[in-house]
């Protein structure tokens, strides 16, 4: 059974919190703000937020800067996970994904049906790895942000959850750039 070892260190990874939404502002960004005090009150750090229109173009272009700053360690985004012609976080996500967490986007789904029922077969919410970082996609409801930090990432984005986290994996993300090393 997953538990917390309190004889491990908690470290504090940093975190970039995206709004996807064409129209969603800093003054009623609602996922957006539930997001990032929940960050917060596990200890972690926002290292970046911003709000983007549904715009593959544009939303790749900051998840690439996130990516690259050796600063963040994470990018969640919120919202454009639907099936709307407007809905397009997923795509954006594909362009820049070095590898897929498939079993992330099965867990939300898993978890969120036991709210929400055959609906949550909308959701196209989507994790992965890009450049070192971890990526993860939510939909933009503030439930759904609740669901996913609270029942997943914020176990898994501690290093004393066991039998094993995604932090502790941090620092072998990018091996295959060093073979040799290996």
């Amino acid at each position: 059974m997953a538990r917390i070892d309190e004889s491990r260190p908690f470290i504090p990874v940093n975190i970039a919190v995206l709004t996807v939404s064409d129209t969603r502002t800093a003054a009623n960004d609602t996922s957006g703000d539930t997001l990032a005090e929940r960050i917060v009150r596990a200890g972690h750090h926002v290292a970046a937020r911003a709000i983007e229109t549904d715009d593959t173009a544009a939303i790749e272009v900051l998840l690439r800067r996130w990516i690259a700053d050796p600063a963040i360690d994470v990018v969640i985004t919120t919202g454009g996970t639907g099936i709307t012609g407007r809905d397009v976080t997923p795509e954006a996500f594909d362009h820049v994904l070095e590898k897929r967490i498939e079993g992330f986007g099965e867990l939300f789904r898993m978890l969120s049906y036991q709210k929400i029922g055959t609906s949550t077969m909308q959701s196209r919410a989507i994790g992965g790895v890009a450049g070192g970082t971890y990526l993860f996609a939510l939909p933009g409801s503030t439930g759904a942000v609740k669901d996913g930090w609270d029942d997943i990432l914020v176990f898994q984005l501690d290093n004393r959850h066991r039998p094993c986290n995604l932090v502790e994996l941090m620092p072998r993300l990018q091996e295959h750039l060093n073979p040799a090393e290996n």
